[in-house]
């Protein structure tokens, strides 16, 4: 491993020197400071526990001190609390029901003393009402409504969002069911910088851009640990109806996570096990032949609570639109929890996914969809592959834990792990992007633009991905600084073995009238091998309180190796690469509720393109952040706004110049500004807003002039989504939802015509009554036809009209 540049070890001594020596104060400035933090209100989050050990909890998240007699409290229980709350209303809930009172201490604490032996002009705390919250909400536990307070993605810890320095977006699964999401990508169709329809109706994957950036590459990440792709097409999936929330962090992230694109990352939360029983049956009906039935089961298996369990899972038979393909899948996930004591918790997560997918993926040329055809417009329900080849069929296992053990009052520790295999056989007959022209002699003759040539495309693949990070959290103060100080060491590595061939023989077909002649004949492949990919990382990071202040710092150095067999020639291949990358922020928390921040944060992706010149692998390609932002979070109300404005560059990208050769000289900038807003503005009604506007998303470096000034990848202007829904007293509801995405060019803007923008709606009615719930949604409620891109002159149409139709009895 290459020891750090001394410039950044220089930084981080200064740090650490300058916060000890900040740090150091004066009892008086002590007794002054928890005298204001006293009447401060933040954001508490302490389950119901021992008495004893919810007072310290208390005293670690708002830094005032609590005394307490160990015979005093020994042997009580607290209740849970949680939300924006003073010491004083935290105290109160907190030792409601026991025989325990809270009194102010001269330095500005409390005391805790039996209320027998209090005098009678004692001046205990005065009776206080608490909004409950239910549970207390974590970063990965259920959580009621569309508004979450708290993530993990952000910095690995416990954290409220409103101290987190860079724009975090959550979904949780009320909202998904709301809404009737179906795949990942639909529940993310109303988070601002996100485009999820960037390859048009895909059946096989959940592509997504942030920030005009792929977000599935290098992948996506499911309970905070990569699901590694190798740029194949044996890409690890999630189920939605497993799902407990779907995180969002927009920007670079590498210092926690390593290998990341600069746009973001996405990270989905598994459902587990629950104290409260669990128990839920559902069943689907849909247009396109869909029949589902899902169930949901559990809670405790012992009397103490300390082993908890949960069963999710669903069997799914339905057809694709246009070829009547199936497009079936089953899942099932089993999770287990153990707690031998208050210190110490095991989650064992799995599942088991199976698709059998005939795969709706495909385009049309331009004429015909983009721009005029003497035959007219071709339908988006076209189907030009192979019924008899066409197949998507991947199976997927994962099994993995995650433990976490409390040692002391200072120091936690945490393992995450996982393990898993997929298997996928993948086969589909694909057009040109032309037409074949079968009379030359007459150029404008309409049958010159019906008839399309063809090409075959198989891969067979099966990899294994393993996964573990490795995590000590220490908690401590330094005067009135407050850390809480993560070290961690992850390592994944994966193995793919590959069988693709993109080439052979098949008859052409009419775009306007297809006839499927099932004579497919493949070549010999172009990829016969295996990849091997290993990256081990070591990162540190401080989050630091003092006041309203809240500052984040991290680093991070992480090694990379990327193996390469042919199978074709025997020959192996061996890319190695190394990056350290860091990430600052600065929050201020005003007691208002309003937040603003200011952050930089960098990612890296390491290349397996060869340098000609020295037959060394170029550098890695970079990415790096300036973002500026506010969140508003006001006290007593289920609302939540925040907006952020980013610089963000990716930087290093291999171009090609015009002797083909490879040049690291590429740099796309992108700036823009985020809006979100999820707020109640009458009781029983929900609205969750987003609006994103790029103005800028180019080529500023590149070894091909031409593509300097153009957008490398499609990104609208203006994006922007509006959902809101109403639950009546009688128990029905209903909600509408309207989702704009502006105009663009295409990719490398090589489309002959501008890409027009359109504007989807998506509706619900429902009813609820007794143990039952009922839904209708409709997800492009006008089946709108559109285009949702177009690249080396193919054009791709999005989804049309999805009505589902869900019975879901609790009971």
């Amino acid at each position: 491993m290459r020891p750090l540049p001394r410039q950044h070890l220089l930084n981080a001594a200064l740090v650490t020197a300058f916060g000890t020596a900040l740090g150091l104060s004066s009892p008086a400035a002590v007794a002054q400071t928890q005298a204001q933090a006293a009447v401060q209100v933040f954001e508490v989050k302490v389950p119901a526990q021992p008495v004893a050990t919810a007072l310290n909890e208390l005293s670690r998240q708002t830094g005032v001190q609590v005394f307490a007699a160990g015979e005093v409290v020994a042997g009580v229980g607290s209740q849970a609390v949680a939300g924006r709350l003073t010491v004083a209303q935290a105290l109160e809930a907190m030792l409601a029901g026991t025989s325990l009172r809270a009194t102010r201490t001269q330095n500005g604490g409390y005391a805790i003393r039996r209320a027998s032996d209090l005098p009678a002009s004692s001046s205990a705390l005065p009776t206080v009402t608490v909004v409950a919250e239910g549970e207390a909400e974590s970063a990965s536990g259920p959580l009621k409504g569309y508004i979450a307070k708290r993530n993990a993605t952000g910095t690995k810890t416990d954290t409220p969002i409103i101290e987190t320095p860079q724009s975090i977006s959550v979904v949780t699964s009320d909202f998904i069911e709301a809404t009737g999401a179906l795949r990942l990508k639909d529940a993310l169709a109303y988070t601002p910088g996100i485009n999820v329809s960037p390859y048009g109706a895909d059946s096989r994957f959940d592509w997504t851009m942030i920030r005009g950036f792929d977000a599935q590459a290098p992948g996506y990440y499911l309970d905070g640990l990569q699901l590694r792709n190798n740029n194949s097409w044996a890409v690890w999936q999630t189920e939605t109806y497993g799902t407990e929330r779907i995180e969002v962090l927009r920007g670079p992230s590498s210092v926690l996570y390593g290998q990341t694109g600069p746009g973001g990352m996405i990270n989905v939360v598994s459902k587990r096990p629950t104290e409260e029983p669990v128990r839920e049956l559902q069943v689907q009906f849909g247009d396109n032949s869909r029949r589902q039935i899902a169930g949901d089961f559990s809670g405790p298996l012992d009397e103490q609570g300390k082993v908890l369990y949960r069963i999710t899972g669903l069997i799914r038979d339905a057809k694709l639109e246009g070829s009547g393909l199936p497009n079936d899948r089953t899942y099932i996930a089993p999770s287990l929890t153990w707690r031998p004591s208050s210190d110490t918790s095991l989650t064992l997560l799995s599942h088991y996914l199976r698709i059998r997918d005939g795969s709706s993926y495909g385009g049309f040329p331009e004429a015909g969809t983009l721009t005029a055809n003497p035959n007219g417009r071709i339908s988006p329900k076209t189907y030009t592959g192979e019924p008899g080849f066409d197949r998507f069929n991947q199976d997927q296992w994962m099994v993995g834990y995650m433990l976490d053990h409390r040692v002391n009052d200072t120091w936690t520790l945490r393992q995450n792990a996982r393990y898993g295999s997929i298997k996928v056989d993948y086969g589909q007959v694909y057009n040109e992007s032309a037409f074949a022209v079968v009379n030359p002699d007459l150029p404008d003759d309409p049958a010159n633009f019906r008839s399309l040539s063809r090409y075959p495309f198989v891969s067979k693949e099966n990899a294994r991905l393993f996964t573990i990070d490795n995590q000590a959290q220490a908690k401590f103060k330094l005067g009135d600084w407050q850390h809480t100080v993560l070290f961690g060491l992850d390592h994944q590595r994966s193995r793919n073995n590959q069988r693709t061939s993109n080439s052979g023989t098949i008859s052409t077909i009419d775009a306007y009238y297809p006839v499927y002649t099932n004579d497919v004949t493949t070549a010999d492949p172009w990829f016969d091998g295996r990849t091997t990919l290993a990256q081990t990382g070591v990162y540190v990071q401080d989050q630091v309180k003092w006041g309203n202040w809240v500052a984040t710092v991290g680093g991070r150095y992480d090694s990379a190796t990327t193996d390469f067999y042919s199978n074709i020639d025997g020959s192996t291949t061996r890319f190695k690469d190394h990056k350290f990358t860091s990430r600052a922020g600065l929050v201020y928390l005003h007691p208002s509720g309003w937040a603003p921040y200011l952050s930089y944060s960098e990612s890296f992706s390491p290349t397996t393109t060869l340098d000609p010149v020295t037959n060394q692998p170029l550098k890695p390609e970079t990415g790096r952040q300036y973002e500026a932002g506010v969140r508003y979070q006001p006290a007593d109300s289920k609302s939540k706004y925040s907006a952020a404005i980013f610089d963000l560059r990716r930087k290093n990208y291999i171009t090609y110049d015009a002797e083909f050769m490879p040049k690291q000289t590429g740099e796309i900038l992108v700036r823009g500004l985020e809006l979100e807003a999820s707020f109640q503005p009458v009781k029983n009604m929900n609205v969750v807003a987003a609006y994103t506007y790029t103005p800028k998303a180019i080529v500023t470096a590149s070894s091909t002039e031409s593509e300097i000034g153009k957008q490398l990848n499609p990104v609208s202007r203006n994006q922007l989504s509006v959902w809101t829904d109403y639950r009546f007293d009688s128990g029905i509801k209903v909600g509408v939802g309207a989702r704009f995405m502006g105009a663009n060019h295409g990719y490398q803007e090589a489309a002959s015509a501008k890409v027009p923008s359109y504007t989807l709606i998506d509706a619900l009615v429902g009813y609820d009554f007794q143990r039952w719930s009922l839904a209708l949604n409709l997800r492009n409620l006008t089946n709108k036809t559109y285009i949702s891109s177009c690249g080396s002159g193919i054009c791709r149409y999005g989804d049309l009209r999805k009505v589902v139709a869900t019975a879901t009895y609790r009971f």
